[in-house]
């Protein structure tokens, strides 16, 4: 028993026990995130768990062996510079695979989160690589700055190189970052998706059909796509017709004839609206006696049709209708008219 104690604090025998025993411990890992850590995400609903546990499987394990390298190493009765160098070797393994790992993550991550954010806001699909290579590019300097710093080297010129290249790109990119931002505060507040009907402050109005990362795009009555960079949307009055219901309120004044019967105009304005097919029945067509105008009693027809596109088409078929229905039925819709009165004077 004496002569295995000492065969055991013989330092090479020392660090070979305990790289055996990282070994052994690094097999029970592996064979406890296979047979139940796996198992109990299988069980879940969800696929994401299984592809995340199998994604930290391998990285796991293999920092457990690393680890335990690192730990054989004081053992090994190696020079000082040559055993910091592997310490240093052996750390930068680990960073390695977990940088790695976590742009494999983040990959998962991006691709489910930005999806499922695309789906409910509209916001174009594209901007998943564009997220994700953000993303990468922030995880891999991440993982650089760690090895240089475990390497001992002075990472100061490289951020301040950093800092600089990335003020000249700022300001090389301004109009772009503008329009990338300007993007983000869009999906942020969501004032609109694709396929609602916007009127903007130049009094563009049209169906939204895409929202990039640099710009908006909109279809207007005229089947004209008209781009509209994000920076430009983010500070602009957006009225949005589609929200926060699908149906979209229309509104027709009418002049009627000092005289005339109120009550049978505002009948007849009423069932014009409930005959038209794209008015809706709740809420129901009604008319108001708005005010006394120069020549004419003023009303105005308020009905809800089912989608902003018919706007125009429901208008016009209103119009025509109220035009015809008032002929027959007698009801005058006067217009300006001035008297003009000559007097010769007496000389």
């Amino acid at each position: 028993m004496d002569a295995l104690q000492g065969f055991s604090k013989i330092p090479y025998v020392h660090a070979l026990i305990i790289i055996v025993i990282t070994v052994i411990t690094a097999k029970v890992v592996d064979i406890f995130i296979d047979r139940v850590l796996l198992k109990l995400a299988q069980k879940t609903h969800m696929e994401a768990d299984d592809l995340i546990v199998s994604i930290i499987h391998k990285p796991i394990c293999g920092t457990v062996i690393l680890q335990g390298f690192r730990e054989a190493i004081p053992y090994l009765e190696l020079l000082k510079r040559l055993s910091i160098y592997a310490d240093a070797l052996l750390v930068s393994g680990i960073v390695i695979a977990w940088a790695i790992t976590g742009v494999r993550l983040s990959s998962l991550f991006m691709e489910r989160a930005v999806s499922k954010i695309s789906d409910i806001t509209g916001m174009g699909r594209e901007i998943i690589p564009l997220f994700e290579t953000i993303v990468r590019v922030l995880i891999v300097g991440t993982g650089f700055i760690l090895i240089l710093s475990v390497w001992n080297i002075n990472i100061t010129p490289f951020l301040a190189s950093a800092g600089i290249f990335g003020v000249a790109v700022a300001l090389a990119a301004k109009e772009t970052l503008a329009n990338f931002f300007g993007g983000i505060s869009i999906f942020m507040d969501k004032p609109y998706k694709i396929g609602d009907y916007i009127i903007l402050d130049g009094d563009e109005r049209g169906e939204v059909v895409e929202i990039g990362v640099r710009s908006t795009r909109i279809k207007t009555r005229d089947d004209v796509v008209i781009s509209i960079p994000n920076s430009i949307m983010a500070n602009s009055k957006i009225v949005n017709e589609s929200v926060p219901v699908e149906r979209f309120r229309v509104r027709i004044g009418v002049g009627v004839a000092y005289g005339s019967d109120i009550e049978k105009g505002e009948a007849l304005l009423v069932r014009i609206a409930s005959d038209n097919p794209q008015v809706v029945e709740d809420p129901a067509p009604r008319a108001r006696f708005r005010a006394f105008g120069d020549s004419a009693l003023e009303f105005e027809l308020l009905c809800w049709i089912k989608d902003p596109a018919y706007k125009g088409l429901v208008t016009h078929e209103l119009n025509k209708t109220i035009y015809k229905s008032f002929a027959e039925e007698g009801l005058t819709i006067p217009f300006p008219q001035r008297d003009v009165h000559l007097y010769h004077k007496k000389d």
